[in-house]
């Protein structure tokens, strides 16, 4: 377990689990002790043990792929709180989410407020969230580069969430994705740059790195 972030209103947990090592974040609102958890990828009482002393509200879903949601029976069942995830991403669950999130929608905590960004192209459905200069990215933008992607059309697309729509934000924003360490956005802006400004063969996708590839 790492606290990445540790402010006067919100603190960050994240733990690496289970064997693919996926991060799952605790979101823990400091005035009121609510908590939200984003993605289950495996270890259910190790995530459970660390949401003790807290009000836990929702599990959050950045995408459904199996090392997301190696957990998350356990974790609804224990915990008994609402599921939030994408319809797109919806139906290889064992049950549907009890709330269907859509781009522009927001998730409140205690006094926090978490906005909800569709950004597909890893999967259909996947989803980052946001709040103050923190962004949760899912699979969608890793350090370094795109999360994986199956065929060209899907690397396009992942290309234009993370232009469109995650490139928006300040560069000061602080990423924290769903494999590996936290990056900041101005590094992948500018490494991006570096990628656009090289030609590439019309079939690129799969795992691809922006200074590399």
């Amino acid at each position: 377990m790492t606290i990445v972030v540790n402010d006067n209103s919100l603190r960050i947990e994240q733990l690496q689990l289970g064997s693919f090592g996926t991060n799952a974040y605790i979101l823990l609102c400091r005035e009121t002790k609510e908590s939200v958890v984003v993605d289950a990828p495996a270890e259910a009482d190790k995530l459970i043990a660390r949401l003790k002393g807290t009000t836990p509200r929702y599990i959050l879903l950045t995408h459904s792929h199996l090392d997301h949601i190696g957990a998350l029976d356990q974790l609804r069942s224990e915990l008994k709180i609402p599921l939030a995830a994408h319809a797109a991403d919806s139906g290889v669950l064992s049950s549907p989410p009890e709330i269907m999130l859509r781009d522009g929608d927001t998730v409140d905590f205690g006094k926090i407020q978490v906005a909800v960004w569709h950004t597909p192209g890893h999967t259909p459905g996947s989803l980052c969230f946001r709040t103050g200069n923190y962004l949760l990215s899912g699979d969608t933008l890793f350090p370094g580069g795109p999360g994986k992607t199956r065929t060209p059309a899907e690397f396009a697309q992942i290309v234009k969430s993370i232009t469109e729509k995650i490139f928006t934000l300040d560069g000061s924003t602080q990423v924290y994705s769903g494999h590996g360490e936290p990056t900041i956005l101005k590094k992948e802006k500018d490494e991006f740059r570096i990628f656009s400004s090289h030609p590439h063969r019309p079939d690129l996708c799969g795992d691809v790195l922006w200074l590399t590839t």
